[in-house]
């Protein structure tokens, strides 16, 4: 049975502090101690207790989360963040979990491990609506599927390949924020390509054996600067790209190739958005998504996108969720490094303000909503219209959305105009009907797949039956 290990965390709390520039009555004041306390603790002269610990967690939930010092005990971690699950009432303060772990360290070791297998299990439930959703038998997978999970199993950030893209962006941007579009044409010279923009045919288009590029004039801006990243990154990092591809885990060759492009796709948006440029100016900003399109001169959609891989660790942006859906309410991109997980195949619930925007485009809408778990998140979606170059064919039309949970709203500027403390501006919404355990939904489309219902013909509400159970 082992002592406790005495943190010290000067180092880390003078860090905490000056990204939020705080002074140090401010931050005293939000940890509920004196400033000379807090002096002593940024000069190692006294440890960080439980206590502490739990103020600073609380506090600075995600910003503590990466900078805390090295040190402490990986079951202690593990079960705090098992116990913080919203499923379970309450949370033990950070010294009564540090007693369990060292009194009873097997029963901790099973609450952890329990814990993981409830959560398997939830996503079991995700397999089972998306494979009710599609039809499959047996749940198989078609290829986009294995790799849209292989990203999601990667926690949607890719490590190495995020580090090498900026890198790369240091030696093509120099001082600016993001690449620009005749540096990068430059950098392509100076690899033997040649790069000539034209009137329709394919977005991009590169022919190997010429080494010549060509891309359509016709895209907007945004999109066409991001398909020349796209070459660019793929030219400069096909090795690290193959390494991946080649340790992933897939059934066919066409899944490989969707990979290859999808780690493309990561790895254009981490060379035009750097890892610590974007973060930082993310966090300066406060998630303000047209200041950082402007300033890094991408789309709304792409800023969104690139906001939802800020997963490095102990450098990590505000924990979001990103998904896209299109006019029938498919989910064709999806996201979450949050606790709120989406239906694995369509049928998003009608409550959720994404519905709204792609009716309603070029707009930003604002939502607060409630998940079943009870986790509240301030969400923001936005209907984009992607013009054609024929009347004779229809634009694209969709709409993207992001959200973060409630106790990160200070982080997010859409949240400034919410009030967060009213039960009656709360929008309950949930995953899918499938899997969604509300008995009282005036939009449900149909009941969830793992309950009975009982139908009176005597009796009609908004919904004719109700649910059992």
């Amino acid at each position: 049975m082992s002592m406790r290990q005495r943190l010290f965390a000067g180092k880390q709390l003078r860090a905490l502090r000056a990204r939020r520039a705080l002074r140090q009555t401010e931050m005293a004041q939000m940890l509920g101690i004196s400033a000379s306390y807090l002096s002593q603790l940024e000069n190692d002269e006294r440890h960080l207790t439980p206590a502490l610990a739990d103020a600073l967690r609380g506090a600075f939930p995600f910003d503590w989360a990466d900078l805390a010092p090295a040190g402490g005990d990986a079951l202690t971690t593990a079960l705090h963040e098992a116990l913080a699950d919203p499923h379970l009432p309450g949370d033990l303060p950070g010294e009564a979990v540090e007693r369990l772990v060292r009194q009873f360290p097997g029963f901790a070791d099973a609450f952890v491990r329990l814990h993981a297998l409830h959560t398997q299990n939830r996503l079991r439930l995700d397999m089972l609506d998306e494979t009710i959703g599609t039809s499959l038998a047996a749940g198989g997978r078609l290829p986009w599927e294995e790799v849209r999970d292989w990203f999601h199993n990667a926690n949607n950030y890719v490590d190495a390949l995020d580090r090498a893209a900026e890198t790369l962006a240091a030696e093509i941007a120099g001082e600016d924020a993001s690449p620009r579009v005749q540096s990068m044409q430059g950098w392509l010279r100076a690899q033997g390509v040649t790069v000539t923009w034209t009137g329709g045919g394919a977005l991009r288009h590169y022919d190997a054996a010429r080494r010549h590029l060509e891309l359509d004039s016709n895209q907007p801006i945004e999109s066409g600067r991001f398909q020349l990243a796209w070459q660019v990154a793929a030219l400069a990092l096909s090795d690290p790209i193959a390494r991946i591809v080649e340790a992933a885990s897939l059934q066919s060759d066409a899944a490989r190739h969707l990979l290859t492009i999808g780690l493309g796709n990561y790895a254009a948006g981490a060379l035009l958005m750097p890892y610590e440029r974007f973060r930082t100016a993310a966090r300066e900003l406060r998630h303000d998504i047209d200041r950082l399109r402007l300033l890094f001169h991408t789309s709304f959609e792409q800023c969104c996108h690139r906001l939802s891989t800020l997963q490095r660790p102990r450098a990590r942006g505000i924990p979001v969720y990103f998904c896209r859906v299109d006019m029938a309410g498919n989910v064709t991109k999806r996201h979450s490094a949050t606790r709120l997980q989406f239906g694995r195949f369509g049928g998003a619930c009608p409550l959720w303000i994404v519905h709204e925007a792609v009716a309603i485009p070029d707009r930003i809408h604002v939502q607060l909503a409630e998940m079943p778990d009870g986790i509240r998140y301030v969400s923001i979606a936005k209907g984009l219209v992607k013009p054609s170059s024929s009347y004779y064919r229809p634009p694209r039309r969709y709409a993207v959305t992001l959200g973060c949970e409630a106790t990160h709203a200070a982080e997010f500027i859409y949240a400034d105009a919410l009030n967060l403390a009213s039960d009656d501006a709360v929008a309950r919404i949930g995953a899918s009907c499938r899997i969604c355990p509300r008995d009282a939904c005036d939009q449900r489309a149909f009941p969830p797949s793992d309950k009975a219902i009982d139908v009176d013909p005597a009796r009609r509400d908004l919904v004719p039956y109700r649910i059992v159970g």
